[in-house]
C-alpha cells in the first residue's frame, strides 16, 4: 500500500507553473554560466598538453578522491540502477554500485602505484611501452569507439529531465547539453572537470541527502528509524535476495558476472588512468583511489534506498523514471529545485569526463603521430589544438549518436565493454611485467574484439548463446547458459594471452 505523503503529488508542468518555472529556469542558467565562469578561470593554468590532460600531475587526495567518484556516478547509477533495482531487488545493484566499487578498491591497492610511477598520459600509451606500436593503435582503436555510447546516454538523460521539466525538446535538449559539457571542457580540459567537479559533488551528496531522508522519513511516518524498519520488513522478501525462485543459480551466476564485469570492466579505460596520473604522487593516487571506493558505496546506497521503497511509497513502480517519480511526490519545489541540480550535476560531471578521455587518447595516441608524420604538430600550441579538436570530434559523433534514433543508440551503448574484452589481459599482465610477447597481447585482443562483434552482431546476449541450453541435465552447460557475454568474451581473451605468453616464452618482446 503506498504511503501518504506531506507534499500531494503533482504533474511537472503544474508544478513549474508561473514563477516556479521561472525560478527553475533561471537557476540551471545561473549554474551553466557558473562551470563556464569555472572553466574560463581554469584555462589560465593550461601551459602545455600534461596540464590540458593530466592538471599538470598536481591534484592533491580530495580532489583526486572527488573527481574520481562523480566520473563513474552518473545517469546509469542514478536513475538506472534505481529503476532496476525497483523491478528485480538488490540483485540488480551488482555492477553498479558494487562492482564499480570494487574497482576503485583494486585500482587502490594494485593499479594506481605501478601506472603511476610509468608517467604516462594515456592507456595506449602504456600498450605502447609495453607490446608496441601496433597494440598501441589496436588499443586505442579500441578505447575511443567504447565512449560513445556511453556519452550519448549521458546526452539523452539530461536531455529527457529537461524535457519533462521545461518542454524542450529532446533533439535541442541534447544538442544544449553537449555544447555546455563541450565548452567548459575545450577550455581547462581536466582543471575544468576537477574544479567543477567539487561543485557537482557537493550538489549530488546533497540532493541524495534530502531525497533519501525524505524516503525514510516519510516510510516511518515521520521516524526514520521506523522508516528504516518498515522498509526492511514490509517490503517483498525476495526484493532483499540475489537469488531465489527456481532459477536462483542462474541469478547467482548472473549477479557474479556482474560484480566481475563492473569491478575489471573500468580498470583499463582512460577514465581511471587520467585520474590516477593527475594525482601529485603515488601514494595519493592509490590513496585517492581507496577513498573513492568507499565515497562511491556509500552515494550508491541512495539509488538502492529508493528503488527498494519504490513499492511502498508509489503503490504502482513504474518500468522507468523512478526516481524522478518519488522526487515529484516527496519533495517541496524548494527541495526538487536542489534535486534536480543534482542530477543535472550528476550527468555533466560524468559527461565531460566521458568527453575528454577519448579526445585524450585521439589525439595523443591517433592524430599527433600521423601529423608528425608529416612533419606537423611540433610546437606545445599545436599540439594542445588537437586536443581542443579532438574533443569537438568526440561531442560531434556522440551527438549524432544519441539523435540518430533507440535502436542505434541502444546497439552501440553496450561498447562499455570494448575495453574490457579486448585489452584486459594485455593490461592486467603487463602491469608487472616489464616485458612480455608482443603477439600475447594483439592475440588477446583480437580474440576478445572479435567474439565481442559476434556476440552484438547476432543479438547474442549470453555467451555462445545458440549453442548451449539452460534446460540441459548437465550442470556446466545450465551454467554457461547465463553467462553473459561480456565475461566470456573477456576468458578466452585471457586464455589466449596466456597460452601465446607460455608458446613465444621470453621472445618477441618489446624493452622497456
Amino acid at each position: 500500500m503506498a504511503i501518504e505523503t506531506e507534499f500531494p503529488i503533482m504533474p511537472l508542468g503544474i508544478l513549474l507553473a508561473g514563477k516556479m518555472y521561472w525560478t527553475f529556469a533561471v537557476v540551471l542558467v545561473g549554474y551553466a554560466a557558473l562551470l563556464l565562469l569555472i572553466s574560463f578561470v581554469a584555462q589560465k593554468r593550461i601551459k602545455n598538453v600534461e596540464d590540458y590532460v593530466l592538471a599538470g600531475r598536481q591534484l592533491g587526495t580530495v580532489l583526486a578522491t572527488i573527481t574520481m567518484i562523480v566520473t563513474w556516478f552518473g545517469a546509469e547509477s542514478l536513475m538506472t540502477t534505481t529503476d532496476e533495482v525497483a523491478q528485480h531487488g538488490l540483485r540488480k545493484a551488482m555492477l553498479d554500485p558494487i562492482g564499480i566499487s570494487m574497482c576503485l578498491m583494486i585500482a587502490g591497492v594494485f593499479v594506481a602505484g605501478p601506472l603511476w610511477r610509468m608517467g604516462l598520459m594515456t592507456i595506449p600509451d602504456f600498450f605502447r611501452s609495453r607490446y608496441g606500436r601496433l597494440a598501441e593503435l589496436l588499443s586505442a582503436c579500441i578505447l575511443v569507439p567504447s565512449y560513445f555510447g556511453w556519452i550519448a546516454a549521458q546526452y539523452l538523460a539530461l536531455a529527457t529531465l529537461l524535457d519533462q521539466f521545461f518542454g524542450v525538446p529532446v533533439s535541442a535538449g541534447v544538442i544544449g547539453v553537449a555544447l555546455l559539457a563541450m565548452s567548459y571542457s575545450m577550455m581547462g580540459g581536466m582543471w575544468s572537470v576537477t574544479w567543477t567537479d567539487v561543485i557537482q559533488m557537493a550538489l549530488i551528496v546533497l540532493g541524495l541527502l534530502i531525497l533519501g531522508f525524505e524516503i525514510l522519513w516519510q516510510l516511518g511516518d515521520r521516524s526514520l528509524s521506523l522508516g528504516w524498519s518498515r522498509l526492511r520488513f514490509e517490503s517483498e522478501p525476495a526484493m532483499w535476495m540475489i537469488a531465489s525462485g527456481p532459477d536462483s543459480k542462474a541469478k547467482v551466476m548472473a549477479s557474479i558476472s556482474a560484480v566481475v564485469i563492473g569491478a575489471l570492466g573500468n580498470l583499463p579505460v582512460q577514465d581511471l588512468m587520467q585520474r590516477i596520473c593527475s594525482a601529485v604522487s603515488d601514494r595519493v593516487a592509490r590513496r585517492a583511489c581507496l577513498l573513492a571506493a568507499l565515497g562511491y558505496l556509500c552515494m550508491g546506497m541512495l539509488p538502492i534506498l529508493a528503488g527498494l521503497s519504490a513499492g511502498q511509497l508509489l503503490g504502482t513502480v513504474p518500468s522507468d523514471g523512478v526516481l524522478t517519480a518519488l522526487a515529484e511526490r516527496l519533495l517541496s519545489p524548494a527541495l526538487l529545485l536542489v534535486f534536480v541540480l543534482a542530477v543535472v550535476s550528476t550527468v555533466l560531471s560524468t559527461v565531460v569526463s566521458a568527453v575528454l578521455a577519448p579526445a585524450a587518447v585521439l589525439s595523443q595516441n591517433l592524430l599527433q603521430p600521423l601529423a608528425q608524420r608529416f612533419g606537423l604538430m611540433r610546437s606545445e600550441s599545436s599540439r594542445l589544438g588537437m586536443q581542443r579538436v579532438s574533443v569537438m570530434a568526440i561531442v560531434a559523433v556522440s551527438v549524432s549518436l544519441a539523435l540518430s534514433g533507440s535502436d542505434s543508440y541502444t546497439l552501440v551503448e553496450s561498447s562499455y565493454s570494448l575495453s574490457l574484452v579486448g585489452m584486459f589481459a594485455g593490461f592486467a599482465f603487463g602491469l608487472y611485467q616489464q616485458s612480455v610477447p608482443r603477439v600475447s597481447a594483439l592475440v588477446s585482443m583480437v580474440v576478445g574484439v572479435g567474439l565481442w562483434l559476434l556476440h552484438v552482431s547476432l543479438g547474442w546476449e549470453y555467451f555462445l548463446q545458440p549453442m548451449v541450453d539452460r534446460n540441459s541435465s548437465i550442470e556446466f552447460l545450465k551454467i554457461l547458459a547465463v553467462i553473459p557475454h561480456e565475461l566470456g568474451d573477456t576468458l578466452f581473451s585471457v586464455v589466449a594471452f596466456l597460452i601465446l605468453w607460455v608458446i613465444f616464452g621470453r621472445g618477441n618482446r618489446v624493452n622497456t
